[in-house]
């Protein structure tokens, strides 16, 4: 053991070390290398509980109890400064094994009820989103503004979404969730609610206000996902974050055609911004009543949580070095510029769609026609069901014969929908039911990632790291996806239709050529996934074999030198059921 004086543990004994006791500490510590799936590794515990009660028998044959040993920590370094694999750490993984075994996560029931609580919420969450969307062109004739200005709505509220995003993920990772998601949705309830209030000389009023909407939804869209993580794991969990994530399109979907089918019923699109406010006000009450704030990481440790201390600075330049999380952050902002800009244009490109080709009139005055919203939420909500639920199918399926199969399933969703999206562009000009076929398949091939997405970030990236990672990749793809994408498409329609006069047709070809910056994201899209493909098995098991307290593969020689004691990879990961 060279000169350095290691003290074990205290076993309360007065057994010597023999032969027999060293051998059990080797076997440990090879165990403790070992990578083998969580069923073995739970195996090795149950062993190892009992070689500890083996080891820590009196000398008259009496097993000391627990309760009279302290309690341990499970730790990623040790508090002596050696490498995995040393005698403290391999100890230490020995008293945790027998905590473990006896504790127990949050019930399967109120497990469930809490992801029925943040489905609901979610789901009212995108219907307020999309909402502005199914009732644009009411919103332009009332306040008389152009294509560019509309998309503003949208892209204020996105980027107060995606500043304050990280602060949430921030908080997340080191206080209680609930009460964090309590707080942003309350100020989502009252913003959205008073927006529908604003008169037709109080434009900027809206903005403000759909700025300020972008709180409430930062802190639950950062936070949610990383409880329904805490809550499951393994093919339980992608079912669930299939769950979550579908209600994204259905919501969407519905926010169509609730905001266009009030706005037609009362006669004044700001009534369709007074129903969501309403829906929350029920979610927000049954979030503090039925929703846990379960311990970081209790689902991969039968409950008990880990803690980990380390700053913010050092969780971003863990995340940095995850290829897998950078590549997959990329994959999702390509998907959130097509959803962005095809959500909030699709209607009114439609509805230009058939003025065009003669089949309804031009919208003079409001209420505008709602038929485009009412179809297009339609198919927004079918198509998000099939291809959430095709794509966690496809998942499962995969996983089991390729350790990459989710970031191909990702690209082969993106890639698959550039040239669906691309014939239904200009197919619109002769026929609208085949504008819907193409757009129907697009849509199924990008829903395909929703839940696949979550999950990726969910494996790659510890417990105590996950709202953070949460936060960064909500402010990434906001900021370069859907907070420009509206924007830039809106832009870009102007900027052609000042080329020639302005007239109805003129202003559907303009729509129609600025949207072709989709298919082209849509590809760049599926390249970003493929890349990530290349690192993500090794990621994953990186990250398995963090939270499970295996040792990672320590370069150079295998013990430290007494000289130069080594410095841990990570900070501390303890097991823990405390919470701010």
């Amino acid at each position: 053991m060279n000169s350095r004086k290691i003290k074990l543990v205290d076993f309360q004994s007065n057994v010597a070390p023999s032969a027999s006791f060293l051998y059990i500490l080797e076997t440990d510590m090879k165990a403790r290398h070992s990578e083998n799936s969580t069923e073995k590794t739970e195996k090795k515990r149950d062993e190892l509980r009992v070689r500890r009660e083996l080891l820590t028998m009196e000398p008259n044959g009496s097993v000391s109890p627990p309760k009279d040993r302290p309690r341990p920590r499970w730790s990623r370094c040790s508090s002596s400064g050696l490498r995995y694999g040393s005698f403290v750490n391999s100890l230490s993984s020995l008293a945790a094994a027998e905590e473990v075994v006896h504790k127990s996560p949050i019930s399967p029931r109120r497990s469930y009820i809490a992801v029925a609580v943040l489905c609901y919420v979610n789901l009212i969450n995108y219907m307020e989103r999309y909402t502005i969307a199914g009732v644009l062109i009411n919103i332009q004739k009332f306040f008389d503004i152009s294509d560019s200005v509309a998309a503003l709505l949208q892209t204020v509220f996105i980027c107060s979404f995606l500043l304050l995003a990280p602060l949430f993920g921030y908080l997340g990772d080191r206080y209680n969730r609930k009460y964090i998601m309590i707080a942003g949705l309350s100020i989502w309830l009252v913003t959205a609610a008073s927006s529908s209030f604003v008169s037709k000389w109080q434009f900027w009023l809206l903005m403000l206000l759909r700025g300020m909407v972008g709180v409430g939804e930062a802190s639950y869209s950062t936070i949610a996902p990383t409880i329904i993580g805490d809550l499951f794991s393994g093919a339980k969990r992608s079912a669930m974050i299939c769950l979550f994530y579908i209600f994204i399109p259905v919501g969407s979907g519905l926010g169509y055609i609730t905001g266009a089918g009030v706005a037609n019923v009362a006669g004044d699109w700001r009534w369709s911004l007074r129903i969501t406010p309403i829906l929350g006000a029920g979610g927000l009450i049954l979030l503090t009543l039925l929703c846990p704030n379960p311990p970081r990481g209790a689902a991969e440790t039968q409950g008990e949580g880990v803690a980990m201390q380390s700053s913010y600075r050092e969780d971003v330049k863990y995340l940095l070095k995850n290829k897998s999380y950078v590549w997959s952050t990329l994959g999702v902002t390509a998907t959130a510029f097509l959803v962005g800009a095809l959500g909030f244009w699709t209607p009114a490109f439609l509805s230009r769609a058939q003025v065009f080709q003669g089949l309804q009139k031009p919208c003079e005055k409001e209420p505008c026609n709602p038929i485009d919203s009412y179809i297009f939420g339609a198919v927004t909500v079918v198509t998000g069901i099939l291809g959430g639920c095709l794509g966690t199918v496809l998942s499962r399926w995969f996983s089991k014969k390729r350790s990459n199969a989710d970031p191909l399933i990702c690209a082969v969703g993106l890639l698959g929908s550039a040239p669906c999206l691309f014939i239904a562009i200009f197919v619109a000009t002769a026929s609208i039911p085949t504008t819907y076929v193409f757009i129907f398949l697009g849509e199924v091939l990008i829903s395909l990632n929703w839940a696949v997405m979550a999950d990726i970030l969910l494996y790659v990236v510890i417990p105590t790291r996950r709202a953070t990672a949460e936060a960064l990749q909500i402010s990434v793809c906001h900021l370069l996806g859907d907070a420009g994408s509206p924007y830039l498409v809106g832009l870009i329609s102007d900027a052609i239709r000042k080329q020639q006069p302005d007239t109805h047709g003129w202003n559907f070809q303009s729509l129609k050529y600025s949207l072709l910056v989709c298919v082209f994201v849509g590809a760049l899209g599926g390249l970003f996934f493929l890349l990530c493909a290349l690192f993500i098995a090794d990621d994953r098991k990186a990250t398995q074999r963090l939270v499970e307290g295996d040792p990672p593969p320590q370069p150079g020689p295998a013990a430290p030198q007494p000289s130069e004691p080594s410095e841990p990879s990570e900070p501390p990961l303890e097991l823990s059921n405390r919470e701010k």
